[in-house]
């Protein structure tokens, strides 16, 4: 008997959604990493408990990816090896359930060359559908001028880019001993989205389609304030640097008008009141779901699809899965073949 009421439901595609490899969890051990982010440990996960969850909270399909801390301890042969070895395990589990599950590949980041390596095996051996990033590897934010060659390469090939929060630097002290997902990656997220629109990123590399989390985190509540500093105080693609210098062209869309060009995922707590900011902010016409199991467990995540469902309805569609649904047909056009 399922508590939940929810099967049957159906129709949410699920763009936040973690497995883990018995090799994965083995290197990140032997490199220290046994609370990862201040979490107490490592959840488990099977492709079988997968589906079961899907089933239960009505998911149609998940895309899967490496969560934080991702695939870089320290050595760059050795983040080279396990990101092939993750993505070409998940590239197995897609192939077994091609209409259940896709995928994001991992990258080596910070190690650029060997992040365009795998962006080209990700995309031309594996098919995979899209590269998921950390909002800093190693302190290296995303906006950071090292990596605008790996965003030249997913530029040109229109790529969907999956942004998943991590531990800032320093995260030990900012955290209070805290778990770092309950404050620390909300910021995160806002931190490296300000970096690429503020650097100018967004407004070079127009083709990628960039996935925030947790609803942009705090983003839609500082969309104003970066705005501000921006136009009035000289930061960003309007400063000191000049109109066509590193930080970008000085004629980019403002603040909201790029962000709101991002998509986002409504991971975590949607309602009653991150959703209604965001969508104050940006609009909902690029909100997606997300589970973020299998580090949210099965349980909190069927909790989590029950206050979507019981949400007051948003506006121009039926139901908040009807919404999310069609968004991700919009961002993924293969699902509705």
């Amino acid at each position: 008997m399922n508590p939940t009421g929810l099967v049957g439901l159906g129709g949410l595609v699920d763009v936040h959604a973690h497995y883990l490899t018995d090799g994965y969890v083995a290197a990140a051990r032997a490199a220290g990493v046994e609370h990862p982010d201040g979490m107490p440990g490592w959840p488990a996960w099977s492709v079988e408990q997968h589906l079961g969850l899907m089933e239960r909270a009505g998911i149609d399909k998940s895309y899967l990816s490496i969560s934080s801390p991702g695939v870089h301890f320290g050595d760059d042969g050795a983040a080279r090896a396990l990101a092939r070895e993750v993505n070409e395990s998940g590239a197995r589990v897609r192939a077994a359930h091609p209409h259940r599950f896709g995928l994001f590949a991992s990258l080596p980041l910070p190690d650029v060359d060997g992040a365009l390596a795998e962006v080209a095996h990700a995309f031309e051996a594996l098919g995979a559908d899209g590269v998921t990033v950390e909002s800093n590897h190693q302190g290296v934010y995303l906006g950071d001028p090292r990596l605008e060659p790996l965003w030249e390469d997913l530029d040109r090939r229109g790529a969907v880019v999956f942004v998943h929060p991590t531990s800032p630097p320093h995260a030990g002290e900012l955290a209070l001993g805290r778990p770092r997902p309950m404050l620390e990656f909300l910021f995160d997220s806002a931190r490296t989205a300000s970096d690429l629109l503020l650097r100018g990123v967004l407004a070079r590399r127009p083709r990628i389609r960039w996935i925030l989390t947790h609803g942009g985190g705090v983003l839609p509540l500082l969309a104003d304030r970066m705005e501000l500093f921006r136009t009035h105080l000289g930061e960003g693609p309007e400063g000191p640097e000049g109109p066509e210098g590193p930080e970008g062209p000085a004629d980019a869309p403002g603040t909201v008008e790029q962000l709101g060009r991002l998509w986002y995922d409504m991971a975590g707590t949607p309602f009653p009141r991150q959703i209604p900011a965001l969508d104050a902010a940006f609009g909902t016409e690029r909100l997606l779901y997300g589970s973020d199991h299998c580090w949210t467990p099965a349980e909190t995540a069927l909790a989590q699809v029950a206050t979507v469902d019981a949400a007051p309805a948003p506006s121009g569609a039926a139901t908040w899965r009807d919404l999310t649904t069609r968004n991700a047909h919009r961002l993924f056009p293969a699902l509705a073949r």
